[in-house]
């Protein structure tokens, strides 16, 4: 397994994958919150949930198996050379993990928040439906001559395709709907910031190493910060161009003004009556 060459590129390695890891780790909390605030899901699109759900689960299951498993790893080193290095660190475990359980805690808010008339698609459905059952296919068919390497790029396959399109409904429904109320720009605001320290973390290991390995050794990573910071721009513009949030109106009078409203407000009853002569 190889080691790290330069002491001040390892440093910087650690804090962009951390940087990230806390960027994306706290992106899911401004949703959260907010539906919790305000006791309601409506503008959160449900099927983004159910998609993103699918994808961090096998996100999680690529990154903590890779991360783990010996024989795994042995299969990368077989396929990638011994002198590379494993390109899941402890922080993409740490996030996948912490993905998942807030990701499920947003499911639950659907349940139990009000909601409107929104509901999950018969298409997302049927996707996540398919999804599973192929991934467990694949497993019986890895089962049989211990393929873990191969099963694992399935898993990796399969979150970059969710995260392709899970973005797909919310970005449609902020346009239908000319707004992006109840969808918490907070959350892509890190998620951007998330995504760029993840590109920057993967540089500085090729640098370090002086081989690009580690991207097309674990393209999966590099295409899931692409396809996310690509839509990350589009929902950044949805909200701040496109349909910015309208300003509460505030009225602005002078004191002439004050004057004239606060005499028309006086009612007859009011007045004083007229004095005898």
């Amino acid at each position: 397994m190889a080691s790290w060459n330069s002491v001040s590129l390892e440093l910087t390695y650690e804090f962009l994958g951390w940087f990230a890891f806390i960027a994306w780790s706290i992106s899911f909390y401004p949703q959260v919150i907010l539906n919790f605030r305000r006791k309601s899901v409506v503008g959160l699109n449900f099927d983004f949930v159910l998609l993103n759900l699918t994808k961090h689960s096998s996100y999680l299951i690529y990154n903590a198996s890779l991360y783990f498993s010996s024989a795994i790893q042995n299969q990368y080193f077989q396929k990638y050379g011994y002198d590379q290095m494993i390109p899941v660190a402890a922080n993409d475990v740490a996030f996948s993990s912490h993905a998942v359980l807030l990701t499920a805690i947003a499911l639950f808010q659907i349940a139990i928040y009000e909601r409107g008339s929104q509901k999950l698609s018969k298409i997302s459905i049927g996707i996540v439906s398919v999804v599973w059952l192929t991934a467990a296919v694949c497993f019986f068919v890895a089962l049989s001559d211990h393929s873990w390497l191969w099963l694992l790029n399935i898993f990796n396959s399969i979150q970059v395709l969710m995260t392709t399109i899970k973005y797909i409904p919310q970005v449609s429904m902020n346009f239908l709907r000319k707004s992006t109320d109840g969808f918490s720009i907070g959350n892509i605001l890190l998620d951007f910031s998330g995504g760029i320290a993840n590109y920057g973390q993967m540089v500085v290991q090729s640098i370090d190493q002086g081989s690009w390995v580690n991207f097309y050794g674990n393209i999966g990573k590099v295409l899931l910060s692409l396809v996310s910071v690509s839509f990350d721009i589009i929902f950044i513009i949805q909200h701040y161009v496109l349909y910015p949030a309208k300003k509460p109106y505030k009225l602005v009078t002078t004191g002439e003004d004050e004057d004239q409203i606060r005499e028309h407000l006086v009612r007859p009853s009011d007045e004083s009556p007229p004095e005898n002569v």
